[in-house]
């Protein structure tokens, strides 16, 4: 843009100059100044020199169709990515992918009803009967947890590798591992499929240690996809990285671990008790889903090892949120019939006693619960789902002092639901994501019904 003014025209005699009018942002009021002033037009006799300078008149507002501009079903998303720009083809451990939806046209007013949930038509139909307005309420809340729960888990898995195609290139991305666990060392490696590609580790056996054996990755690749176990995407082709620093084969693994849960439980020292006492429940209730999948199935796992707990950065959350707990050594397991109670209840117990050493005794009333629960595993001999009920209990409630019998749990549970709804609600409204808990959370109350509250409540405090 030039900085030069342009030239100023000579006014004619009978007429005066227009007055500068200064820039303006918005747009109307730009269209209105560049409309004939009424100093640019013939004035009659007698008028005052003064309107010289009053203000053009403004535009007429213009009126919107109200149907245009409700939103409808369709409607698309905001972005994260800024017009014009594409997104990078990167799908590794910390990347998101959002699917794109395509606008659809707004809808005629009588077609709008339609879109209307069927529990709010109910609501306006029975507004005089408040047992209904009440059981329709309490399944719109429901029904918007298990949405949440699934939009977050599209983000949090979203993004998933494939298995490996003959198509596929590779490139080594560290020369030494990024993490070494009991068994095992973890390189990070990329695949590139066309214009896509992955980050990706390459597991490779540490050196002396023993070869797992193979019905062991059988049975960790006949699992279904899970957030909590490790996935594989088959074999690094022989000859594909010409300077790796292993010899043999590498398994391909989906997500790229930090650390092991041992490296973690040696750099927390000094983090604070009521925080750390926190993670470790959320990371035991992590373990319990995955562990709760092998019991489906029948296989138990021998030995359950910190150093064998793999750590990874939750995909699309903030660096401070608690970190996705994985399952990886299927090494040694065995075979039981399913739903054989008490199957992994010893080793959980140990495995919580030994992650809460470093924590001050009964330091909080979380830390008081997981010690309690850590006694009562080895005697009460439960599932890893009535496990990983239990800890969900003393991470969200209900508390000791609803564990009486009568006790409306199911009231308890509508007004939780309730408050979670709101609390996201809230945190949306500030611009803030939801993160790993609150998925973790959203599926606890979604999936809990009283039986099962009643239950953990048992487990826990009788």
């Amino acid at each position: 843009m030039s900085t030069s003014k342009p030239p100023t025209e000579t006014p004619a005699p009978d007429s005066t100059p227009c007055p500068t009018q200064p820039t303006y942002s918005n747009l109307g009021e730009v269209r209105a100044h560049l409309l004939p002033s009424k100093a640019c037009r013939p004035r009659p006799p007698g008028s005052h020199p003064t309107d010289l300078h009053s203000p053009a008149p403004p535009l007429p507002k213009k009126t919107l169709t109200r149907t245009q501009s409700l939103p409808t079903r369709g409607a698309p998303r905001p972005s994260s990515t800024r017009a014009g720009q594409p997104q990078r083809p990167l799908l590794g451990s910390n990347s998101v992918e959002d699917s794109q939806v395509e606008a659809r046209p707004a809808c005629p007013p009588e077609e709008l009803a339609s879109f209307l949930p069927d529990v709010t038509r109910g609501l306006f139909h029975d507004l005089h009967h408040q047992g209904t307005v009440h059981a329709a309420l309490a399944a719109r809340q429901l029904q918007g947890l298990r949405a949440i729960h699934a939009r977050l888990g599209a983000r949090l898995m979203g993004g998933r590798p494939g298995p490996w195609h003959p198509g596929h290139g590779f490139r080594l991305l560290d020369s030494s591992p990024c993490v070494e666990s009991g068994d095992a060392l973890y390189y990070r490696v990329v695949r590139v499929e066309e214009e896509v590609w992955h980050i990706l580790a390459a597991k490779v056996p540490k050196p002396g240690a023993e070869v797992p054996p193979p019905r062991g990755q059988e049975l960790q690749a006949s699992l279904p996809p899970h957030f909590n176990v490790q996935g594989l995407c088959g074999l690094v082709p022989k000859g594909a990285l010409p300077a790796a620093p292993w010899r043999g084969s590498a398994m391909l693994v989906a997500e790229v671990p930090e650390r092991t849960v041992a490296q973690w439980l040696a750099e927390v020292s000094g983090q604070g008790p009521a925080e750390f006492v926190w993670v470790v429940a959320l990371l035991l209730l992590q373990l319990s889903a995955a562990l709760e999948l092998l019991e489906a199935r029948g296989a138990v796992l021998v030995q359950l090892r910190p150093e064998n707990l793999l750590l990874a950065a939750p995909r699309g959350c903030q660096a401070a949120s608690p970190p996705r707990l994985l399952l990886a050594d299927f090494g040694r397991f065995r075979w039981l019939s399913p739903g054989t109670p008490g199957a992994h209840a010893q080793q959980l117990g140990c495995l919580l006693r030994d992650m809460l050493s470093p924590a001050t005794p009964s330091a909080s009333p979380l830390a008081a619960g997981l010690e309690r629960l850590a006694a009562q595993l080895p005697q009460s001999q439960p599932t890893a789902a009535q496990t990983r009920g239990a800890l969900q209990a003393l991470l969200w409630g209900p508390g000791p002092e609803l564990r009486c019998r009568g006790t409306p749990l199911g009231s308890w549970l509508q007004v939780r639901r309730a408050l979670l709804l709101l609390h996201l609600a809230e945190r949306a409204a500030g611009g803030e994501v939801p993160g790993l808990e609150d998925w973790l959370c959203c599926e606890y109350l979604a999936e809990a019904t009283e039986a099962s509250l009643s239950h953990a409540l048992a487990l826990l405090w009788d």
